[in-house]
């Protein structure tokens, strides 16, 4: 990975925080949109190879956003690695989902994916060797989710539009795959379920490890598949 420019949407989150650290402890240069100064800020204290993060001010679901993102992806160098994390949970019956509701979750899981990928993927196919990873989820691919219809629903475009993109991709080497975690062990789901066994919950850190390797050369050979990531 080392000089390797790598894009992490999201990744001033807390699983995004795992990736980027990943990326820069492995020698890459990394590119972080964010909407949030202090979480901006959280990440930059947390890495100390700071040289090499580049912080850019943009809404993945922006187009001027997305503009900002490529050319702060150029800057940086040449792009080889997009990993797409930005997303949303909400969990409510459908009668009682609210439209806003609805649209909150494709805006967040769906659209961010592909405002981003419509425009960094003429970049990855200039490498000749692209790599594109997003974040899918087990409710996606269990035939529904009571209670998580908004979110299984966009979590499943998130899937199928990652398919499209490696067969699009083949021909110019880029990939495309999803992971695809259980609960992951992180603040927020902690406060969330405050009594649940946390044993087979996932740690970021061994996500990471998972992208990463789907971002590396040995992945070559590793495209349109989802990685149902669990302990059990």
């Amino acid at each position: 990975m080392r000089e390797r420019v790598v894009l992490v949407t999201g990744g001033t989150g807390f699983l995004g925080q795992a990736v980027v650290r990943h990326f820069l402890e492995a020698g890459a240069r990394v590119v972080v949109p964010w909407v949030a100064q202090a979480e901006a800020e959280r990440l930059r204290e947390q890495t100390a190879e700071g040289a090499r993060l580049t912080l850019i001010e943009a809404s993945v679901t922006d187009p001027a956003g997305a503009d900002a993102i490529v050319a702060a992806c150029r800057e940086a160098g040449v792009l080889q690695v997009a990993v797409l994390l930005v997303g949303g949970f909400a969990m409510q019956p459908i009668h009682e989902t609210e439209r806003s509701t609805w649209d909150r979750m494709w805006t967040l899981n769906a659209t961010s994916v592909f405002q981003v990928a419509h425009h960094v993927l003429p970049l990855l196919r200039e490498t000749g060797g692209g790599r594109v990873i997003t974040v899918a989820a087990e409710p996606a691919l269990d035939r529904g989710a009571p209670g998580m219809a908004a979110y299984a629903a966009t979590k499943s475009a998130v899937v199928s539009f990652t398919q499209s993109m490696a067969r699009e991709g083949a021909e110019y080497g880029v990939t495309a795959n999803a992971v695809a975690p259980r609960i992951i062990d992180t603040p927020a789901n902690r406060e969330a379920m405050p009594d649940a066994d946390t044993s087979t919950w996932l740690a970021p850190e061994a996500i990471a490890q998972v992208i990463g390797f789907l971002a590396g050369p040995e992945a070559g050979i590793v495209t349109g598949n989802v990685l149902t990531l669990s302990l059990g």
